[in-house]
């Protein structure tokens, strides 16, 4: 019987040899797997439209997706999972935005290899005017990472080793979301910590070493050792040098590179002066080539210039293309009416949608709007309750903090915890400003007036125990 990636071959040689590029990153260098998941649903879309003899109106993943279903050249189960293809390779293309473990990035990639085949066997009669043929799936290569490792030390590979240098990274930001969940656990491991750091180093440095080694060869790889350079993955950030490393892979046409230069002449730095047409240059010759976070970028910059109508364009089509932080800010502009006719409905959506991808001030309103709906039920407050969370662990959030407080305190989670909502509202005065105190005070008073009621007229061992505990936690704070 053959193979799923001889099955994918007779669709198309080149979709057959992409597809077996793409299943030997996925243990590897998953974010890589991810990204030629997207390309290869691109490239669907666009043979499609070309069969159909279909103009696309832009070079937007999401708006050709829907002219075709919108054409009826493709139906609602189709539609679906092109989406969902295009939102695993969103997650490929930031994956620092999303708070994976190695484990569960690799099996998203794993996902998406299978809904990707799952689309193909739909395509096939559309492309052939015939059946899909039965087929085998072959289980992942254990061994491409020895191989990818093999060509870059031993064929001294260029692009080998930058997707060693990639894969590296990966596991290194992949083990600082391990430090930030045993941090939050509240065990004070230090061993485990310094073991952590020790192994986040190593990784990041063996990281810089292969990006170093194949820059002057690679364009993509030397956008990456700029980013090392930036960040200090050797120790000691070189700021200049990570900058000129980035400006030179910009200019050999590396997308990231383009996106990242046009954010520094947006905001300026040290090196880099302020300059808005040398930012509007990148951002738009990045967002010509669907780099999601340069169109955000580029609506920042027309807002910031007064083109509402432009820079809700921008961030309309970066929205669209997955990217949470520009979800979370056409959020607002819907809102608003910035740019656009005022529509609440959409508003939401869109809130919903950068909240479930993670970003920090849409889960943040979601959650605010969740507990403040008197219809809110078990599930949405629960969802609420993980949002706020979130929103501290990741972004120390002083408004998560008390917000997540008073709903414990009040029972509005379906449940009163004085001891949870006493240590929130104790960090949330170790980190917030003096504003945030202010209003932090009469919550903190108002909880310590409840925990004095209830300590009054309660003789439950285990009620006073946790009532004695609160009262603790706030004392120390005075």
């Amino acid at each position: 019987m053959r193979s799923d990636v001889e099955f994918v071959s007779q669709l198309s040689a080149r979709l057959g040899a992409d597809y077996s590029e793409t299943k030997s990153y996925v243990r590897d260098v998953p974010t890589q797997a991810l990204l030629h998941i997207r390309s290869m649903t691109h490239w669907l879309v666009n043979q499609i439209g070309q069969m159909q003899q279909l103009t696309f109106d832009g070079p937007n993943l999401y708006d050709r997706i829907e002219q075709l279903n919108k054409q009826r050249l493709i139906n609602v189960r189709t539609t679906r999972l092109l989406h969902k293809l295009r939102g695993h390779g969103n997650r490929g293309a930031h994956p620092e935005k999303y708070h994976l473990s190695s484990t569960q990035l690799v099996a998203l990639a794993e996902k998406a290899v299978a809904d990707f085949l799952a689309l193909i066997e739909m395509l096939y009669p559309l492309f052939t005017q015939q059946q899909a043929p039965s087929f085998a799936f072959v289980h992942f290569d254990q061994s491409a990472g020895r191989d990818l490792c093999y060509r870059a030390i031993m064929e001294d590979d260029h692009h080998a080793q930058y997707l060693v240098g990639m894969s590296l990274k990966n596991k290194a930001l992949m083990l600082k979301e391990q430090q930030l969940a045993l941090a939050d656990s509240g065990e004070q491991d230090v061993e485990a910590q310094a073991l952590l750091n020790k192994s986040v180093s190593a990784k990041l440095e063996n990281a810089a070493y292969w990006f170093a080694k194949a820059g002057p060869f690679d364009a993509d790889a030397l956008f990456e050792h700029g980013v090392a350079l930036l960040h200090g993955y050797l120790g000691e950030a070189d700021e200049v040098a990570g900058q000129a490393a980035i400006k030179q892979a910009a200019e050999q046409g590396v997308v990231n590179a383009m996106a990242l230069l046009g954010y520094f002449y947006l905001v300026g730095s040290h090196q880099i002066a302020q300059d808005l047409k040398l930012a509007e240059h990148y951002l738009y010759a990045a967002a010509q080539q669907e780099q999601a976070e340069a169109m955000s970028n580029l609506g920042v910059l027309y807002y910031q210039q007064g083109q509402l109508e432009q820079a809700y364009d921008c961030i309309s089509r970066a929205a669209k293309s997955g990217f949470p932080n520009a979800q979370y800010h056409l959020a607002l502009m819907l809102a608003n009416g910035d740019g656009c006719q005022i529509d609440l409905g959409g508003s939401e959506h869109w809130l919903a949608e950068a909240a479930e991808q993670g970003q920090l001030d849409a889960m943040l309103a979601r959650a605010q709007h969740m507990l403040n709906d008197d219809n809110a039920f078990g599930e949405q407050l629960s969802q609420a309750e993980v949002y706020l969370r979130d929103v501290i662990r990741y972004g120390r959030s002083v408004p998560a903090m008390i917000e997540l407080s008073v709903a414990l305190a009040d029972g509005v989670l379906g449940r009163i915890d004085v001891v949870g909502a006493a240590a929130l509202l104790k960090m949330a005065a170790d980190y917030g400003n003096e504003q945030e105190l202010q209003v932090i005070e009469p919550i903190w008073q108002s909880l310590e007036m409840q925990i004095e009621s209830v300590i009054a007229v309660t003789q439950a061992k285990d009620q006073l125990k946790s009532l004695y505990r609160a009262q603790e936690l706030l004392s120390w704070a005075e």
